[in-house]
């Protein structure tokens, strides 16, 4: 009996080719057979180590190439709000680790929207599979724990630019799914400030080259729980990042959750 051939990899593009983020993803994709980068897109060429060809735009990028299955976006807010209308016009499935969206004056978050009636798209805050795992745990400690006071904390190198972090803002909103009562974010405290028993304390350190560390703390009834997640090295994103591309082509046009994705 003749063997099965492997599937052919799913093929991309990733973009913001020359930061630390998307250095990871053409570093993660070399060492795997079911993902080939076709081609890169960085606004300095010149400094990105890869073997298929980068480019400056990804419009051209998307022409040029006969055959592509998905955009990996590793960017800033302005430039995903256009490529992910780029890739729509090109019918190619977007996944974006983009943070800080939320309130730019290039309104991503619309972009995306209107990218996902054509192609299926996917934003993440974190495509850590330890992550998605958290989420479903605090969502169920939240809906458990009625009356509790909630705390988030997220640690991140000191070059981040957003803050808090988009994963801790997820998980703030995952509580406030399952926690009606909470209604105000405190970012912070100084001075004379007693707790508010409407409000999530939400606190941000930046400090070294720490990855990524985020802790959701619960506390009443004379007891605390704490869930936590760190991630050693940002290859735990980039791995999730190329899962969810292989996972997200070939799917209807639409809206999509990591989480959902790895279920299938």
């Amino acid at each position: 009996m003749a063997a099965e051939s492997a599937p052919e990899p799913t093929r991309i593009v990733v973009t913001g080719a020359s930061g630390r983020m998307s250095e990871e993803l053409l570093a993660a994709a070399g060492d795997r057979a079911d993902v080939q980068v076709v081609a890169a897109v960085a606004r300095t060429p010149g400094s990105v180590t890869a073997e298929a060809a980068v480019g400056t735009h990804l419009d051209a990028t998307l022409s040029d190439e006969a055959s592509v299955d998905a955009v990996v976006d590793f960017t800033v807010p302005e430039a995903t709000a256009e490529y992910a209308g780029t890739a729509a016009a090109h019918d190619v499935a977007f996944v974006t680790g983009t943070t800080g969206l939320e309130g730019h004056d290039a309104d991503p978050l619309g972009a995306l929207d209107e990218a996902s009636g054509s192609v299926p798209v996917l934003h993440a805050s974190n495509f850590s599979r330890g992550i998605a795992a958290l989420r479903g745990a605090i969502r169920k400690a939240a809906a458990s724990l009625p009356g509790y006071d909630v705390e988030v904390t997220e640690t991140h190198h000191n070059g981040k630019r957003d803050a808090p972090s988009g994963t801790a803002l997820t998980l703030v909103e995952d509580v406030e799914r399952e926690r009606p009562d909470l209604t105000a974010r405190q970012h912070g405290r100084a001075g004379e400030q007693p707790r508010d028993p409407g409000e999530i304390g939400l606190h941000a350190r930046r400090a070294g080259d720490v990855t990524g560390e985020h802790e959701v703390l619960f506390a009443g009834n004379r007891e605390t729980v704490s869930l936590s997640h760190a991630a050693g090295d940002r290859g735990v994103f980039a791995q999730g990042a190329l899962d969810a591309a292989v996972a997200l082509v070939d799917r209807d046009p639409g809206r999509y959750e990591f989480a959902e994705l790895l279920q299938d």
